[in-house]
C-alpha cells in the first residue's frame, strides 16, 4: 500500500461495524448478550468438569480446555468491540492492536488444534476402544495440550513480533473490527514480503494440519461405525458421541474457510460476517452443542447449579 506519510502510529480505526453506524446500539446489545451467554456456559462446563470425577477423562479434560480457550478468543475481540460500540470512537491503540493480534492468534489456533485432538480422541474411542484407557493416558492428554499451547504461541509470537516491524500509514484505516494479520498488512507503507511468506509457511500449516488431521480422523470413526452390526444400537450411539464434535469443527472450519481462503475484496460485510461466526458466535454455542447432547454433562451441570444455589442458601 502507498502512502505519503509514515510514522510510529499511535492508534488505528476498526472500520468493521463503523460503516452501519445506524445499528450500533443493536450490535452493542447484542454482542454483549453473545458475550455473557458465552462467558457462563463455558466457565459452568470448566466448573462442572473439575468438580465431577466422573468427568476426569481425556475426552471432557480436552472439553474443558476448549472452554478455556474460547473464553479467551470471545474475551480478546468482543471486549474492545463493546467498548468501542459504547464510546462510538471505534480505535486501538498501536499496543492494544498488537496485543489483540496476538492472543486472537493464539486462541484461535487453540481452537483448531483442540478440535483435531479431539477427534483423534474419539478415533481411538471408537476405532481401539479396548486399547483406549492405556493409549490415552493422563500423561499423553497433558503432553498433547501442552505441545498445543506451545505451538499455538509461538505462531502467535512469531506474527505479532513480524508485525511490530512494519511501518504503518498515520491515518490506520482497518476495514475489520478487530487487528487481523490481513487487515493490518494493508496498511502497511512498508514491504510485508517476509510477512507474506510467513503467513504462507508457518500460518498454512497452522491452519491446514490440524483441519487434515480432523478430516483423516473422522474418515477413520465413519469406516469403523459402518463396520459396525446395525442390530443392538451401536452405530447409532457412535454417531451421537461424535455428532456435537462434528458439528463444531464444520462450523469452525468453514467460517475460517470462507475468510482466510476465499476471502472477498469487493464485499468485506461477508467476511466480516464470517469472522463474527468463529470468533463469537462458536464459542458461544460450544457449551451448549457440548452439554444439551450429553447426559453426563447435564448431571454435572445440574449438581454444579444445585449447589451453588444450596451454597447461597446456607448464606
Amino acid at each position: 500500500m502507498g502512502c505519503g506519510n509514515q510514522t510510529s502510529i499511535s492508534e488505528f480505526l476498526l472500520q468493521g461495524l463503523s460503516q452501519l453506524p445506524e445499528h450500533q446500539h443493536l450490535f452493542f446489545g447484542l454482542f454483549l448478550s453473545m458475550y455473557l451467554v458465552t462467558m457462563a456456559g463455558n466457565v459452568l462446563i470448566f466448573l462442572a468438569i473439575i468438580s465431577e470425577a466422573r468427568l476426569h477423562t481425556p475426552m471432557y479434560f480436552f472439553l474443558a480446555t476448549l472452554s478455556f480457550a474460547d473464553i479467551g478468543l470471545s474475551s480478546s475481540i468482543v471486549l474492545k468491540m463493546l467498548h468501542n460500540l459504547h464510546t462510538k470512537l471505534h480505535t486501538i491503540s498501536y499496543t492494544g492492536c498488537l496485543a489483540q493480534l496476538y492472543f486472537f492468534l493464539s486462541f484461535g489456533d487453540m481452537d483448531s488444534f483442540l478440535l483435531a485432538v479431539m477427534a483423534y480422541d474419539r478415533y481411538m474411542a471408537i476405532c481401539h476402544p479396548l486399547h483406549y484407557t492405556t493409549a490415552m493416558s493422563p500423561q499423553l492428554c497433558v503432553l498433547l495440550v501442552s505441545l498445543c499451547w506451545v505451538i499455538t504461541n509461538l505462531h502467535a509470537l512469531l506474527h505479532t513480533l513480524l508485525m511490530a516491524k512494519l511501518s504503518f500509514c498515520v491515518v490506520g484505516e482497518i476495514s475489520h473490527f478487530f487487528c487481523d494479520i490481513s487487515p493490518l498488512l494493508k496498511v502497511s507503507c512498508s514491504s510485508t514480503h517476509l510477512n507474506e511468506l510467513m503467513v504462507f509457511v508457518a500460518g498454512g500449516p497452522v491452519m491446514t494440519v490440524p483441519f487434515l488431521c480432523t478430516l483423516v480422523s473422522y474418515m477413520c470413526i465413519v469406516s469403523a461405525i459402518l463396520r459396525m452390526p446395525s442390530s443392538g444400537g451401536g452405530r447409532r450411539k457412535a454417531f451421537s458421541t461424535c455428532g456435537s464434535h462434528l458439528s463444531v469443527v464444520c462450523m469452525f472450519y468453514g467460517t475460517i474457510f470462507s475468510v482466510y481462503l476465499c476471502p472477498s475484496s469487493t464485499f468485506p460485510i461477508k467476511d466480516i460476517v464470517a469472522s463474527v461466526v468463529y470468533t463469537v458466535v462458536t464459542p458461544m454455542l460450544n457449551p451448549f452443542i457440548y452439554s444439551l447432547r450429553n447426559q453426563d454433562m447435564k448431571v454435572a451441570l445440574g449438581s454444579l447449579l444445585k449447589g451453588k444455589v444450596f451454597a447461597s442458601q446456607l448464606h
